[in-house]
């Protein structure tokens, strides 16, 4: 567990003045090792979405969070209906959302989505921010631009028909343009562009959204603390706590300790050996199978090892996922065998069975040239917290040891998370793969560009997204040209499905686990709904005094 020293450190930034409101504060220890972006387009994964996307700033399409046993679904955001035109495809028509307002009181308009569409696509907007392109055009890789029709209408534009477009939107968060104006009028720098970086800084430490949380706090590495929006458009979302406080904590010991203390209320991924302890003290631990997996993605450049598919096959073969979810994880795991299972409408009916099968797994790497005296190096790049990665080095150590038997000498390239957030962006032939073969980042597997398109589409190399490893296959390409240019959900349902088995078939992933987004409770928070979802609604959570 903790220091003495660590305890102390946690309680005073926890105690600190200012961070407790007496009755309904909320206080969280997030996994991440700082406070994700403030700015309206967050970085460290999709945590950073999850706390400060969601809670301070809408998509003009947003995610249903409301239950725990249906999938989430797309529902209207800052955009009431949408809609493709029959006659080109490549162009949508929104329709807003009238009556809502940014936590400064300026209006939400058509302008304020060009405006925000151009922060991120138009390099000669003065709006126009390169640090938040790399987390945001990446997620919506096909649009091009958006247009005012009138006040409560856009029209969006994509470079090719693009049926996942709606799913894009849902990362595309609406920042204030007139907040940001007034921070850009008073800015100081020696050109327009010095200007405008200034101007984000200061609306990152002061922002403005439409989200049901406004931001009252903000220190850098240490807190962040929102309030509730007593306004927001959404009267059934309106927060029933008034403050929460967000705190960076990456280790998981951290942040048990942290809770088992009374320093915070709720934590993220609490430490599995500690779940006896938490339960016999009245917490409470939640948790739900959620579309996020815990994979190695694989290089294929020239010279890679896994260019090699019964190498590929050998190490998914190789895991017994079953005996890492009961001993290491204490049950906080799902056992993957590709990024959707069976039952799910993107499964397919792959041929290639990822099961535990270690002779089957030797056979194949004897087969490839392998084995007890002549093992294959192989080298993965991972980090040792950060969003969605679970206990990522316990959880590396059991695969090296695992894969050991079937002749891989596997060596671990660990670097802080968000570095290796950006790294997966760069991909395998940049210098900050540092030789790696393989990179450890998990996904969420929401949505079809973000499940699968974006891995194994070969336009989606970097810097386009996070074909990582640079996947170059024209089958895959095809099957992703045809799901994506089909309007008709269940079409592109099957055509998804294609996709999919495909890639099993072709073990494009080493697939491990999927996350079930645990997090431990004190007693006196109660009204958590924990859905099929990366994401989690904190409006209708309650803090008992």
């Amino acid at each position: 567990m903790l220091t003495a020293a660590l305890l102390l450190a946690t309680a005073a930034a926890v105690s600190a003045p200012g961070a407790v409101s007496a009755q309904t504060t909320l206080r969280i220890g997030m996994t991440a090792a700082d406070i994700p972006r403030t700015l309206g387009q967050p970085d460290q994964g999709f945590e950073g979405n999850r706390f400060t996307g969601l809670t301070m700033y809408d998509g003009l399409v947003n995610w249903d969070l409301s239950s725990a046993t249906k999938p989430s679904v797309l529902v209207p955001g800052l955009a009431t209906e949408w809609k493709v035109d029959d006659a080109d495809k490549t162009k949508w028509i929104f329709k807003l959302r009238p009556g809502v307002t940014f936590h400064d009181g300026a209006p939400f308009n058509a302008d304020a989505v060009v405006w925000n569409v151009d922060k991120v696509l138009n390099k000669d907007a003065v709006q126009f921010d390169a640090s938040q392109v790399g987390v945001t055009a990446s997620r919506m890789p096909t649009l091009v631009s958006a247009k005012k029709i009138d006040d409560m209408t856009v029209e969006l534009t994509t470079k090719e028909p693009d049926s996942f477009l709606p799913y894009n939107l849902t990362n595309l968060f609406m920042a204030s343009p007139a907040k940001w104006q007034a921070f850009y009028d008073k800015a100081e720098g020696a050109d327009a562009k010095a200007k405008a970086a200034a101007a984000w800084t200061a609306f990152a430490a002061d922002a403005s959204g439409t989200g049901p949380w406004k931001m009252t706090k903000f220190v850098p590495r240490e807190r962040l603390e929102l309030a509730k929006n007593d306004a927001y458009w959404d009267k059934a979302r309106v927060p029933k706590t008034d403050r929460m406080v967000l705190l960076p904590m990456p280790e998981a010991n951290a942040r048990t300790a942290a809770l088992l203390s009374g320093q915070v209320d709720w934590i993220e991924a609490p430490a599995p050996d500690a779940l006896p302890q938490l339960k016999s003290r009245g917490f409470t631990i939640s948790q739900n199978e959620q579309p996020h997996v815990w994979p190695w993605q694989f290089s294929r450049v020239e010279g890679s090892p896994w260019n090699d598919i019964r190498v590929r096959k050998a190490a998914n073969l190789c895991i017994d996922r079953e005996g890492l979810k009961d001993g290491l994880l204490g049950g906080l795991m799902v056992p993957a065998t590709g990024t959707v299972e069976p039952g799910h409408p993107w499964r397919g009916t792959p041929t290639f069975q990822i099961k535990y099968d270690v002779k089957e797994g030797q056979k194949l790497m004897k087969e490839a040239g392998y084995g007890p005296d002549k093992k294959l190096k192989v080298k993965t790049q991972t980090s040792a917290s950060g969003s969605g990665q679970m206990l990522p080095l316990p959880m590396n150590e059991y695969l090296q040891q695992a894969l050991a038997e079937c002749y891989f000498d596997v060596q671990l390239d660990v670097i802080e998370w968000n570095t290796l957030f950006t790294n997966w962006r760069r991909g395998a032939k940049d210098p900050t793969a540092n030789g790696s073969n393989a990179i450890n980042v998990t996904y969420a597997a929401m949505d079809p560009f973000f499940a699968m398109v974006r891995f194994l589409q070969s336009g989606m190399a970097p810097p386009v997204s996070n074909n990582w490893g640079f996947i170059n296959n024209p089958e895959f390409d095809e099957m992703v040209k045809k799901a994506r240019s089909t309007f008709d959900p269940a079409a592109r349902d099957a055509a998804l499905a294609e996709l999919h088995a495909a890639s099993v078939d072709d073990a494009a992933f080493l697939y491990v686990a999927h996350d079930v987004g645990p997090r431990a409770l004190s007693p006196k928070v109660k009204g958590l709904v924990q859905p099929k979802s990366w994401f989690v609604d904190f409006s209708p959570v309650t803090v008992t005094p």
